[in-house]
């Protein structure tokens, strides 16, 4: 009969609350909390007053290379490299240290959600742990930008240097450039 830590288990318990005050979704927290998944569908509860959304995490490296998307995974995935390379930081605490600095520098909208949630994030990291996703720099600008590993890269332009031609033109977009021609 194997002893528990109450310490170790407090900071489990912790450990699960930051996730899921900062967004994950139980499959995450049942992969980094070493918790049972009862006491994580609790603890979820009591945070959140409602149950865990249901449904599969992303798989698909493709969300990470559209235009928006990929700019916000480029800035966490550089914030998270730098935590790692130079702070020490590694696992599931460097992916949230990380997280919380790039909420800093890029704070949804209020009554929004950020582009870029902690389940992508986290999932982002592990594209790139398993070598699915990489970094290249672009041509013009000289940032790093998540790119496909299977893609040719030479010659690479980010989407901040060669915008779309749809980009900003969303239904948000329109609807506010509606309201303002109402106001007029």
């Amino acid at each position: 009969m194997s002893k528990k830590s109450v310490v170790s288990e407090a900071q489990e318990i912790q450990l699960a609350i930051t996730l899921i005050k900062l967004g994950a979704r139980l499959q995450l927290l049942e992969t980094e909390v070493s918790l049972s998944r009862e006491r994580l569908l609790k603890l979820y509860k009591e945070l959140k007053g409602v149950s865990p959304p249901k449904g599969m995490l992303p798989f698909s490296t493709d969300w990470f290379l559209t235009w928006q998307p990929n700019i916000h995974s480029s800035l966490f995935i550089n914030i998270h490299k730098f935590l790692v390379d130079h702070a020490g930081a590694t696992g599931i605490e460097a992916v949230m240290k990380a997280y919380q600095l790039y909420l800093e520098q890029m704070p949804p909208e209020p009554g929004q959600e950020p582009v870029l949630s902690l389940t992508r994030a986290w999932t982002l990291v592990r594209f790139f742990n398993s070598k699915m996703l990489a970094m290249a720099p672009c041509d013009k600008c000289q940032g790093k930008f998540v790119v496909n590993c299977l893609d040719l890269n030479t010659g690479y332009l980010c989407g901040l240097c060669h915008m779309p031609s749809r980009a900003g033109k969303t239904k948000k977009s329109k609807d506010a450039a509606a309201a303002a021609l109402l106001a007029a």
